[in-house]
């Protein structure tokens, strides 16, 4: 399997967990056991993946791009995603941008802190960082934004 398979594969599970598998069956026309084997890790299923079209459905209802998300970042791209989906304001402005940006931050250390006590950090805890890292990169992305909106 090329070296970015396994990373594509995990992202493809989590965006079939995102949706949940019963819808996800429905909107790509896939069973359960076909979507299984896109992101499964067994040698037998290596040069299996999702098929693009029905990795577009699934992101189109998904609450994070995760696919396209991994591409991007195997390419070296960075993108900017917006959550709200332009379904609510981004009122505040950049002041409030700074403060939300120091408020995740201190989340993010909290989260950090607690999973090193024991001197691992478990998958579990890898994930809430994880979900902590992007959060505070879309604050990172609400600044720009307005940056951006300042200057025009």
């Amino acid at each position: 399997m090329p070296m970015f398979g396994p990373y594509l594969k995990k992202h493809t599970e989590l965006l079939v967990k995102d949706v949940g598998i019963e819808k996800a069956c429905t909107l790509t026309g896939k069973s359960k056991a076909t979507l299984g084997r896109y992101y499964a890790d067994h040698d037998e299923h290596a040069d299996r993946f999702m098929p693009i079209d029905a990795v577009a459905a699934l992101e189109q209802v998904s609450g994070y791009p995760h696919v396209t998300s991994a591409l991007a970042e195997l390419g070296g791209i960075t993108l900017s995603f917006d959550e709200r989906r332009g379904n609510a304001s981004k009122n505040g402005g950049f002041n409030s941008d700074v403060v939300a940006l120091s408020q995740r931050f201190a989340m993010l250390m909290g989260e950090y802190h607690q999973s090193i006590e024991d001197g691992v950090i478990t998958a579990n805890e890898a994930r809430r960082l994880l979900r902590e890292t992007l959060a505070l990169q879309q604050v990172l992305v609400d600044m720009k934004l307005h940056l951006e909106d300042e200057t025009v």
